[in-house]
């Protein structure tokens, strides 16, 4: 199953979200994300919100539309997205993506990031993406990974999560990397590239930040 969440960031940092729409797929709106997917023509399973962010005819209309609201207080220990996205992962699927969940405020991003923590931290096995019209990102903890070249996301970054990153080996890549120790705060493994058509990351501790991104 694909658990696909749409928040409400700027709509002209959205992929062509019909690009998802799957057989085997759901969608969650939040907040204001609801509307944008009805505007869509995408009707949410469940949304999730405090929807301070829409006006009260907006909301009637959310209301109508959607059988399953949960509307919570704008006063509370998660966000919205961090509900929406607890809920997707109780559902056990092999696939979360969320969108929505870049530009405008810097604190909204930096939470949407540090909440791709959620499933390593639960040892939940979907793979969470963020997703934008210009990046792609996700978390890996220790290990060994084949990523494969894609068009139109010419770059790829690793950045630390984490205090330290140990051992980090890049193949394939334009500039490859053999056991190196990163720490947080490095910009050493900004903009790399792959040189075939698979490239291979690996490394011993840490948590890495992993950014597919096109200018």
């Amino acid at each position: 199953m694909i658990i696909n969440i749409l928040a409400g960031g700027p709509e002209d940092l959205l992929p062509d979200l019909t690009e998802y729409i799957e057989e085997n797929s759901m969608w969650i709106g939040v907040d204001r994300g609801v509307y944008h997917l009805l505007r869509k023509d995408i009707k949410p399973t469940i949304a999730f919100g405090d929807f301070d962010s829409v006006s009260q005819e907006e909301w009637n209309f959310i209301e109508g539309q959607v059988s399953e609201l949960k509307k919570f207080k704008p006063e509370k220990d998660e966000t919205d997205m961090e509900l929406a996205l607890n809920w997707a992962l109780e559902q056990k699927p092999a696939i979360v993506r969320l969108f929505g969940a870049t530009g405008g405020r810097l604190d909204h991003l930096l939470a949407n990031v540090h909440l791709l923590l959620n499933p390593l931290k639960a040892k939940n096995s979907a793979h969470v993406t963020l997703i934008d019209r210009f990046n792609t990102v996700f978390l890996k903890d220790p290990g060994r990974y084949t990523i494969e070249k894609k068009i139109g996301q010419k770059y790829i970054s690793f950045v630390p999560l984490t205090l330290d990153v140990s051992n980090l080996t890049l193949e394939g890549f334009k500039f490859p990397l053999k056991n190196r120790h990163i720490s947080l705060g490095s910009t050493l493994c900004i903009s790399n590239e792959l040189i075939n058509d698979y490239g291979t990351f690996s490394f011993s501790e840490g948590i890495l930040i992993v950014i597919r991104s096109h200018d």
